[in-house]
């Protein structure tokens, strides 16, 4: 069940929405060779809450999903209305923000775990994370859902204007938006989510 909660006072600022291109010299990707950029400190970063459920603008149930074109990595595009009939979670995010990298690997084993019963994730990253940052990332990662790159923000303010990463989405299979979180979320609670929505027609 959908959660009405306001949604100002869970939401905190993460470094990296501050910082430009130009000055970003650091690799997001400490793993990989030094011709990328390493992952940014935690400092002057602040915590994003655990699990923080938020709702979408103006906190009302059944919001439907925006009717985006997402640009993929390998050049094409896929659209809000390519996910109906299947239970898809969005997430914002960038290669700079922390607690977007440290959630990766859960985003990716769940869905794999779901996968084959009609879920799919699309991962768009923000519009100031550089392109060759988010390719290397998806790429040494070996992330098996969609990437996205948002170049304009136009996705972003779409789907109620976000700037906080991680921002995740949950759309049910006829479009529906049923949850927001900012930050990393709880996957326990994730998964039963998932196990409702994939489990009704």
């Amino acid at each position: 069940m959908f959660t009405d909660l306001h949604c100002s006072p869970r939401c905190t600022r993460t470094e990296h929405a501050l910082q430009t291109h130009h000055t970003m010299t650091a690799n997001p990707i400490p793993e990989v060779s030094s011709s990328t950029p390493p992952l940014r400190s935690r400092r002057g970063v602040l915590a994003l809450g655990l699990g923080g459920l938020l709702a979408l603008g103006g906190c009302g149930q059944g919001n439907v999903a925006p009717a985006s074109s997402f640009l993929l990595l390998d050049g094409s595009t896929v659209t809000t209305a390519d996910f109906r009939g299947k239970v898809t979670l969005v997430n914002f995010w960038a290669t700079t923000c922390v607690s977007c990298v440290k959630e990766m690997p859960a985003l990716a084993e769940t869905y794999t775990k779901y996968r084959e019963r009609g879920f799919e994730t699309i991962a768009v990253a923000m519009s100031y994370d550089p392109p060759e940052w988010v390719v290397n990332f998806a790429n040494t990662r070996q992330l098996p859902f969609k990437v996205s790159l948002d170049n304009t923000g136009a996705i972003a303010r779409d789907w109620g204007d976000v700037r906080l990463t991680p921002t995740t989405y949950i759309v049910d299979k006829q479009g529906r938006i049923v949850k927001r979180y900012v930050g990393e979320p709880d996957f326990a609670a994730l998964h039963r989510l998932l196990e409702k929505l994939l489990a009704e027609s």
